[in-house]
């Protein structure tokens, strides 16, 4: 008989994935994966890198016989290559569907869903998902949303919330743009319990697969905009949903979906997509390190009212961050505590994202966001150059202004993407921005007082 063995990436949580017998590349590393995984080199070239295809139809030997394509909407060899390598990095995973776009992927999801169900999302959710959940599948499907505060909701506040045509939970966490921490676990405990027995779902695109493993943690569906870090250099817009084993059938209502509507990738953004992965964890340790030591430095300035970075030992939820970290993430972060802080005062990287409160209010922060240098205003996150933005006016401004304050997106919240440049750099441009936009004049001899 043939010995089976626990996934190593799945951190002995058997009962989401079950047993299986493991290859080897089953027990590589995250970097390992993410470079090899659907980059076998091309059998007839030896290329090493896989070949873009370009071609919409394929030919068949006889009605029906063919080499597994036969219309690029339905498959194509760049994009089942990006899904293969997507399903293994994320971990748990594996099944894999990859969309034009993060959005893309949001419709998708709430249209296989079938016409008035219910779901219940977190509150503080992305504005491009409030806009479709509230206006496009509300009038076209009938969908009904209850938005609740996930993070400090308690159990019977969620219980309450959850009906007999409840079919999903949608999470984002940290969630966009004020970065709370919502207990995965808590959540999928409390919808697999009740007799509806709702999905679970975990928007995973501001961590990435590298620091946040939710089908882990007992998620049903993960989704990425992988427009963001996975991709990383700002030039592709896609998405992608990645499921266990055991949501085959589910899988497969995605990928009648996906080709039905026809809201897929080119052969070449899944490329980029793919080179992108390869870089993945090297790339988020920097974003990480860099937003920490950016976090410290916004901390101790006398014009921030508020910093939101859950590594920050300071921030209330920051054992929850370290705790819900991936395998792969909670292995490097261990490394960086015991060598790599020079503070010693056990914070943590924790992705690429921080939120701060400037001191003062719109006129401040917009003077901040036209003073800075190398943080460029822009929407959108993820990518090795560093961005901001005011939330309250650019992405999050599709939700109505009384809820935007319920939530505490005000005129003085910014949202940084921290990059990879120089970390140096990054520093000194914050600083001296912050001086300028509270002081009202840039410093003299570089940075006075931040």
């Amino acid at each position: 008989m043939t010995p089976v063995v626990l996934d190593s990436h799945t951190n002995g949580h058997d009962r989401l994935n079950g047993l299986k017998k493991l290859n080897q590349e089953d027990l590589d590393g995250f970097g390992t994966r993410a470079i090899h995984v659907g980059s076998d080199p091309d059998p007839s070239t030896g290329a090493v890198i896989p070949a873009i295809s370009l071609s919409t139809t394929y030919k068949q030997e006889s009605v029906g016989v063919h080499k597994g394509y036969e219309y690029s909407r339905s498959g194509n060899p760049n994009r089942n290559a990006l899904e293969r390598v997507l399903a293994s990095i994320e971990s748990g995973g594996a099944l894999a569907l990859a969309f034009a776009s993060g959005s893309a992927t949001t419709a998708t999801v709430l249209q296989s869903l079938g016409p008035n169900a219910h779901i219940i999302s977190v509150n503080d959710v992305y504005g491009g998902t409030f806009r479709y959940m509230t206006r496009v599948a509300k009038e076209n499907q009938g969908l009904e949303t209850t938005f609740v505060d996930l993070e400090n909701a308690g159990e019977d506040e969620v219980t309450h919330a959850i009906r007999d045509n409840t079919k999903l939970i949608w999470i984002e966490s940290p969630t966009n743009p004020t970065l709370r921490l919502i207990d995965i676990p808590r959540i999928v405990s409390i919808a697999h319990s009740h007799p509806s027995h709702p999905l679970v779902l975990v928007d995973n695109t501001f961590l990435s697969p590298y620091y946040s493993s939710p089908l882990l943690l007992g998620a049903d569906i993960v989704v990425h905009s992988l427009t963001k870090y996975v991709n990383g250099h700002s030039d592709v817009v896609m998405g992608a949903v990645i499921l266990p084993a055991h949501h085959t059938a589910l899988h497969q209502r995605l990928a009648f979906l996906q080709n039905a509507i026809g809201a897929v990738p080119s052969a070449y953004d899944s490329w980029l997509v793919q080179r992108g992965v390869k870089t993945l964890h090297l790339r988020m340790r920097e974003h990480g390190r860099n937003a920490l030591t950016v976090a410290r430095v916004l901390a101790r300035s006398p014009h921030v009212e508020e910093v939101i970075y859950p590594g920050l030992k300071s921030h209330p939820r920051n054992a929850l961050a370290r705790s819900s970290l991936s395998p792969h993430a909670a292995r490097f972060v261990d490394k960086f505590l015991e060598s790599e802080d020079t503070e010693r005062d056990g914070s943590f990287p924790y992705g690429g994202m921080i939120s701060f409160r400037i001191r003062g209010g719109l006129e401040e922060a917009q003077r901040f966001l036209a003073s800075t240098r190398l943080f460029t205003l822009a929407e959108s996150l993820g990518g090795v150059e560093s961005l901001a933005e005011l939330p309250a006016l650019m992405t999050h401004g599709s939700i109505p202004p009384e809820e935007r304050s319920k939530l505490g997106i005000g005129e003085n919240l910014i949202r940084l993407s921290v990059g990879i440049e120089e970390v140096d750099d990054l520093v000194w441009d914050i600083e001296q921005a912050l001086h300028t936009a509270v002081v009202g004049e840039a410093p003299v001899n570089g940075v006075n007082d931040a």
